[in-house]
């Protein structure tokens, strides 16, 4: 049986050298080859990208992780991949996540519905905030439980966090890339909605395994279990644009637009109350809420 080629897509800005050289060379020994796709830092990552054998584009401008990621989808077809494998600078995987992935796929695929992705059990590597798996409930997407997993050893999804997300790229074709007007944020969940909605079905495999930094920083909040995860400030205006534009944009069941319309209004109170500078994400989520009913995309412009 022929091995798939599978070609990783890593998307940086201003990244950590070592770090990154790290997740480039686990990449590069699980991989047919590794293509990083810059956003217009000011100090290009060439060095990391050298040591790795890993292919530079290089962007002149942040053009936003969705625009970057189309540009490595693009250049894996150029290199007749059968697989896309994306992924974020602030991850890790395990030395065989790649071969789990490619497994879980193949489990996946014996079931009738095609499969448009198969992801990893990631987990935040700053704190025990759980694995970030999340399952289809009354209300959205909520975190998978002992009871989810099915008899194969798989975890079927409502969608996939990019980072660590293999996708066919005979999928890419059918359901399309990634949505380049959002810019940030959702864009991992919109795609996964349309993937479903076009027929398709994402799994998660759990064997596979991905360290992956979600946010600046994570922080307790009081009477909540669960870590947060706490995002820069101008990411907040992304999350609550693309949050409105996410329950406006039809993909969403009248019980996931009411569910994603309360999470607005804690992720708007939590930024109001808990983090600093608490006036200027006031602003931004304000002007968020504005950009996301007036149904604005692209970058921020202050």
């Amino acid at each position: 049986m022929t091995t798939p080629r599978v070609v990783a897509v890593v998307v940086t800005y201003e990244p950590d050298d070592e770090p990154l050289w790290a997740l480039l060379e686990r990449l590069g020994e699980q991989c047919t080859a590794v293509v990083v796709v810059d956003n217009g830092s000011a100090a290009r990552p060439v060095d990391a990208c050298e040591r790795a054998g890993a292919e530079l584009i290089a962007l002149p401008t942040n053009e936003g992780i969705a625009a970057a990621q189309n540009r490595g989808i693009a250049r894996s077809v150029d290199l007749a991949a059968d697989f896309v494998l994306l992924s974020d600078q602030d991850s890790l995987p395990a030395d065989d996540m790649v071969a789990r992935l490619l497994e879980g796929y193949a489990t996946a695929s014996a079931s009738d519905a095609p499969v448009a992705g198969v992801g990893p059990a990631s987990a935040d590597s700053r704190a025990a905030s759980g694995e970030m798996v999340y399952v289809a409930r009354r209300w959205g997407p909520r975190r998978a439980g002992p009871q989810d997993t099915r008899t194969d050893g798989l975890v079927e999804v409502a969608f996939l966090i990019a980072s660590g997300c293999l996708i066919p790229a005979d999928v890419l074709e059918r359901v399309g890339t990634m949505n380049g007007g959002w810019f940030i944020d959702h864009i991992d969940l919109e795609w996964g909605l349309r993937a479903r909605r076009a027929g398709y079905r994402l799994f998660a495999a759990p064997a596979a395994h991905l360290s992956h930094q979600l946010g600046e920083r994570v922080t307790k909040v009081p009477g909540r279990s669960q870590l947060v995860h706490v995002q820069s400030v101008p990411r907040t205006y992304y999350m609550t644009r693309n949050t409105v534009l996410l329950v406006r944009s039809g993909l969403l069941r009248p019980a996931w637009r009411l569910g994603y319309l309360v999470w607005l209004a804690k992720y708007l109170a939590f930024n109001s109350v808990f983090v600093a500078p608490r006036w200027e994400r006031i602003r931004l989520m304000s002007h968020g809420v504005a950009d996301g009913i007036r149904g604005v995309t692209g970058p921020l412009h202050r």
